[in-house]
């Protein structure tokens, strides 16, 4: 691309002959995977890859390696799916000496493989046969089951229905009169078929009663619908003449003080490695490993058609294996550079996501300004951030994850949702689970819960949390004004006392410190986690989706670092039993004060649909900060230029008045 389009493009494939252990596979890695199976004689005609990734190798390989660079081997899981009789299987394939290390049967009472790409049409060719959905759809007015588009959606797991380890979907069909119809406008409501995905059979159909099907246009890119364009919009240009300021190589991105390494899986998409900031010629650790984990989406609609409605998005149906490519002008906008990701498809075979990780610099508003009346300096400086971000497509909606890192050491996740919220017929029903969006057309209640793993390193591996809050003092004696107010502090000292919600009454965070490391007043010191503090997961605590998301009941949970425990809702998560990740994790409850920590934070959004998310959601957003507390001595943005340019006065460098 030419250089004044502001694309600058990035590979992850190392340039040295040997990856660094944290970098992703590598096309040719994935490649080699495929053929090491091939050779061991792991594969038949009918074995589906439904994920393939880097298996990390511990903390202390990756230490060794990076001192005298021995001893971190390449090794692979790859997850098998036999589609002809649901035998799955769990693998480890080493790259380096080119063997499979381990094959471990999958049971389905444990939980299924993430759902492949290609069942959806696996699903379609089923549906088209099946004589009582055709009956089904007729009693609908549909003759063509090809003007149905059918949504292959994630079954989840009910004790009261005998599903006896199938592998199944259960499908909600949508009126497509045109290819080229916005479907979600359109819900064929009242009906629900449950697939096995195995037996290629339809294992029930549950139909409550035609309705009518919404007849609206939802297709928000028709002028009938839209309107015409307005012209009031005058271009924006953001460019950097010089160039960006950060550097990217073999991975690791550099930035101001900033120092971090860039990963991907095919399960979470992108993930931050090493997260350091570089202190008076010291590079300091923050974050080992920070990644979205896992998220689910619950609706509220009890009825017989969707009661089961609730999608583990990174865990069913693997993020970063649906990332869009992303393009100047209209995902990313000023000098970007960009990097491909690399993905296994059903065949084992490498596929590129071009542009799917987007990387530029921010500014960000102020960042410190004063204005002094006693010696008359007048000093601003502008606030900088730097944006790692990477959008993906699930079904109706869309996820844009943004990490930013500001030059005053802050580190901040924004969750950005959108597209089309999921439809059914509106009727007296529903009503108290929905929205009505358009006439004859609901929006179900639902939320949006998201999970961030962060395994803490602040100053090193041996951290603890402390919950501080807000307190009020009585006022008496040593108050008697009554205007005193301090705050109080607790370390959380093992695992089931760190489960914790937020309180923004309170005024309560988390304080992640270094018992070993003090700052220059001889405290402790950390990064503070600022929760956001929404709603958690509102089903009923007996409910199928609290025993399988119970990770999102709680804003917080710390465990003690084990290298299996990856996934706070456990590790397979499609059709799982209750009880799997955090809960499972943290039985033993285990001494948190002085530890290797991971920090698992949880957060989102409680949608109550608007006449104005409709046909297409304006962006909605969440997320959290996580700030440096006593890890500083002082501000260390002291050192930032003034501004520059001839916009800026002679004030912003601190000339008097």
């Amino acid at each position: 691309m030419p250089e004044r389009s502001g694309i600058r493009l990035r590979s992850q494939e190392s340039h040295v002959t040997e990856p660094h252990p944290l970098a992703p596979l590598t096309a040719d890695e994935i490649t080699d995977v495929r053929k090491i199976l091939e050779a061991g004689d792991v594969l038949r005609e009918t074995t589906r890859f439904s994920y393939v990734g880097l298996a990390e190798p511990a903390k202390s390989a990756v230490a060794r390696y990076e001192k005298d660079g021995t001893g971190a081997e390449r090794v692979a899981r790859v997850l098998l799916l036999d589609v002809a009789d649901g035998a799955a299987e769990d693998v480890r394939v080493c790259l380096t000496d080119r063997t499979v290390r381990t094959r471990t049967p999958v049971s389905g009472e444990h939980g299924q493989l993430p759902v492949l790409a290609e069942e959806h049409d696996v699903v379609r060719e089923i549906m088209a046969a099946d004589e009582g959905w055709r009956a089904a759809l007729r009693k609908r007015g549909i003759e063509d089951p090809a003007h149905v588009y059918l949504a292959a959606l994630s079954a989840g797991r009910f004790e009261s229905i005998a599903d006896g380890g199938r592998r199944l979907v259960r499908v909600l069909a949508h009126w497509r009169p045109d290819p080229s119809t916005m479907v979600w406008a359109h819900p064929v409501d009242g009906l629900v078929a449950y697939v096995d995905l195995i037996a290629r059979e339809v294992v029930e159909i549950v139909d409550t009663g035609a309705v009518p099907i919404p007849q609206e246009s939802g297709d928000y890119d028709d002028p009938a619908v839209s309107g015409p364009p307005r012209t009031t919009q005058r271009p924006i240009e953001i460019t950097q003449p010089e160039g960006p300021s950060f550097t990217l190589e073999d991975g690791v991105l550099r930035w101001e003080n900033w120092q971090v390494r860039l990963g991907y899986d095919m399960r979470e998409g992108l993930v931050l490695h090493q997260l350091g900031f570089t202190d008076g010629g010291e590079l300091r650790p923050i974050v080992y490993r920070a990644s979205v984990a896992e998220m689910v989406v619950p609706y509220a609609d009890p009825g017989p058609i969707r009661f089961w409605q609730n999608y583990f998005d990174t865990g069913e149906y693997q993020l970063g294996r649906l990332a869009n490519s992303l393009e100047l002008g209209c995902d990313c906008l000023g000098d970007i550079t960009y990097v491909d990701a690399v993905v296994a498809d059903g065949s084992g075979e490498p596929t590129t996501i071009t542009n799917a990780i987007c990387i530029h610099e921010e500014d960000a508003g102020v960042l410190w300004k004063h204005t002094d009346p006693a010696n008359g300096s007048r000093q601003t400086r502008r606030q900088r951030r730097l944006v790692v971000s990477f959008f993906v497509t699930v079904g109706n909606y869309d996820y844009g994850f943004y990490w930013y890192l500001y030059v005053d050491g802050t580190i901040e996740l924004e969750c950005k949702a959108t597209g089309i919220v999921f439809t059914a017929h509106y009727d007296e029903r529903i009503a108290p689970y929905a929205s009505q969006v358009a006439p004859g057309l609901a929006a179900p209640y639902h939320q949006h819960l998201f999970n961030v793993r962060l395994d803490m390193s602040v100053d090193g591996d041996v951290n603890a949390v402390e919950e501080v809050e807000v307190a009020r003092v009585p006022m008496g004696e040593g108050n008697p004004f009554g205007n005193a107010f301090t705050r109080s502090a607790r370390r959380l000292t093992s695992e089931r006392e760190a489960q914790r919600v937020a309180a923004p009454e309170r005024g309560r965070v988390w304080h992640i410190v270094n018992p070993r490391r003090r700052n220059r007043l001889g405290e402790e010191t950390g990064y503070v986690l600022t929760p956001q503090g929404l709603p958690t997961l509102l089903a009923d605590e007996e409910s199928a989706i609290h025993g399988r998301a119970t990770f999102a009941t709680k804003h917080l949970w710390v465990t003690r670092y084990d290298e299996d425990e990856r996934f706070p809702a456990g590790d397979l998560v499609n059709q799982s039993p209750a009880g799997l990740g955090l809960p499972e994790y943290t039985k033993a409850d285990r001494d948190l004060d002085g530890a290797d920590l991971v920090v698992w934070h949880t957060f989102g959004l409680t949608h109550f649909p608007r006449l104005e998310d409709w046909p297409v959601m304006p962006v909605d957003r969440c997320g959290f900060t996580l700030k440096p507390a006593g890890f500083f001595d002082r501000n260390p943005t002291l050192d930032v230029p003034a501004p520059g340019g001839s916009h800026c006065g002679s004030h912003c460098h601190g000339d008097g008045a």
